[in-house]
């Protein structure tokens, strides 16, 4: 029964993928990539600045550097492990072609959704910022309905589905590398998640500044190497990703294919990787401290790429290049198929490496998904019941998701997401002119010979109106 509604389920997310998802992300992405002239391309060298000197600045509160990593924890995950093989085994090679196309867009809708989390964000009342999708939304467009909405949704799909899944995915991983009662594993993640998920953001900031980028250099490292031993086989491999994208070859002849199978999986998996548009990474990003909201956006938008381009595609050619015998192998599913390649090319020594790693990844994103959670119930209610709900149902989520079977989950954190993904680019649509407004502002003052620009919400000549909100108030004008 349950696999049956599971099939039914997965059948509705692949023809709202296919019809609706698809073409609002990729039409409203390069609609945002013409608005804002290419930002992903103008401002990519200037991207890289901007993240390695955003350690600082934050005066007491959540620096642009530990917002980026809490997004980045929440992006490099499980959906560059499990995600990418479940492209590839569903979708061929190809797939990881549409998951480019997913990014390069993305960039760019990235870039708009964090710059009006800053612009649009308040003060919460033990002095940290709060933000994201409900709250352009409610002062952006004056519908707080319409961002209610969202944030209920948010709630329910990052506070339990993506934090389930995360833990099931740990779960599996350490019951393929050995025999470990799932029991034990539940109360071993409620012992690690508690202390921090408990803590509040600023203690999830701190753990995410080590962790995300830590684990993102080791996991890109293993690919580095395997890269390394095979690289008169990349030409080939790059070249397979090109040509299944467009004649629907099936991975190792036979696992997976077919071009609407490529386009569906590698559609959902770039955006449940990256979450470009999907209005999560924007809660992350309006908990920094900065000095315009620009230097989030372009921050928040590297985010994409680093996951996308580089740590997704690392794990695609790991796994093409283990070839037909682990492709084909009877063990080999989404959950398995990644490590099964590592130890393919390194050995097996390599399965302890990889069930740590996935394990870190899965567990950074589980905190991560917690603040997502935590940021849209602060919308519902300020009360204190609603916060410390949030924090006790992210916790025992991460218990029950490491014993429950979860493919209805899987499939239906398809639908949520898009649902979620679609009401918000609707509203970066109609709010563009913000985006664009703050992005013609930093550009203006960094041609003055301004290398830290500030951002003024009044008077401001660039923007369609004064920010709703006393943020991003200055003494002065905005002409000094």
């Amino acid at each position: 029964m349950l696999t049956d509604l599971a099939q039914s389920i997965q059948a509705v997310a692949d023809w709202i993928t296919l019809h609706i998802t698809m073409w609002v992300l990729l039409g409203v992405g390069l609609f945002l990539t013409f608005t804002l002239r290419g930002v992903q391309v103008r401002l990519f060298p200037h991207m890289w600045r901007v993240v390695f000197s955003s350690r600082g600045g934050a005066r007491g509160g959540i620096s642009s550097f530990q917002a980026f990593t809490i997004s980045l924890a929440a992006r490099v995950g499980v959906g560059n492990v499990f995600g990418v093989a479940a492209a590839l085994y569903l979708g061929g090679p190809g797939a990881i072609f549409w998951m480019w196309i997913v990014a390069a867009v993305g960039m760019a809708t990235s870039f708009t959704e964090s710059t009006l989390a800053q612009i649009f964000k308040e003060r919460a009342e033990d002095g940290s910022f709060r933000g994201g999708p409900a709250y352009y939304m409610w002062k952006g467009l004056h519908a707080r309905a319409f961002g209610a909405i969202f944030a209920l949704i948010a709630v329910v799909t990052c506070g339990f589905v993506i934090t389930s899944v995360q833990s099931n995915a740990i779960a599996q991983t350490v019951s393929f590398a050995g025999s470990v009662n799932p029991y034990v594993i539940a109360a071993l993640l409620f012992a690690l998640s508690a202390p921090v998920i408990l803590g509040g953001i600023r203690s999830v900031a701190r753990v995410t500044e080590i962790m995300a980028p830590l684990m993102a250099l080791v996991y890109v490292g293993l690919a580095v190497f395997i890269l390394i031993v095979h690289a008169a086989d990349i030409p080939t491999i790059i070249g397979s990703i090109f040509t299944a994208a467009f004649n629907g070859e099936a991975l190792g002849g036979g696992v997976g294919g077919g071009i609407m199978a490529a386009i569906i999986n590698g559609t959902k998996r770039g955006l449940f990787s990256n979450e470009a548009g999907q209005g999560t990474a924007p809660n992350a990003a309006a908990t920094a401290t900065v000095s315009h909201p620009v230097r989030q956006g372009a921050v928040q938008s590297l985010g994409v790429f680093v996951d996308t381009v580089i740590v997704c595609t690392a794990t695609a050619i790991i796994i093409l290049a283990a070839g037909p015998d682990v492709w084909n192998d009877p063990n080999a599913h989404p959950g398995t198929l990644t490590t099964m390649a590592v130890i393919h090319h390194l050995g097996q020594w390599a399965l302890v490496t990889m069930t740590t790693l996935i394990a870190v990844l899965a567990f950074s994103s589980i905190i991560a998904a917690y603040v997502y959670s935590d940021v849209n119930m602060a919308f519902v209610t300020t009360k204190p019941w609603g916060t410390w709900a949030v924090r006790i149902v992210s916790v025992t989520s991460v218990s029950l998701g490491a014993v429950m079977s979860l493919d209805v989950v899987w499939n239906a954190v398809d639908i949520a997401m898009a649902v979620m993904t679609v009401t918000n680019l609707v509203a970066l649509v109609l709010l563009s002119r913000w985006s664009a407004g703050a992005l013609r502002d930093y550009e203006d003052q960094r041609k003055r010979g301004i290398d830290d620009p500030v951002f003024c919400g009044r008077s401001n000549p660039f923007l369609p109106a004064d920010v709703p909100s006393d943020v991003w108030d200055r003494p002065t004008t905005c002409q000094d």
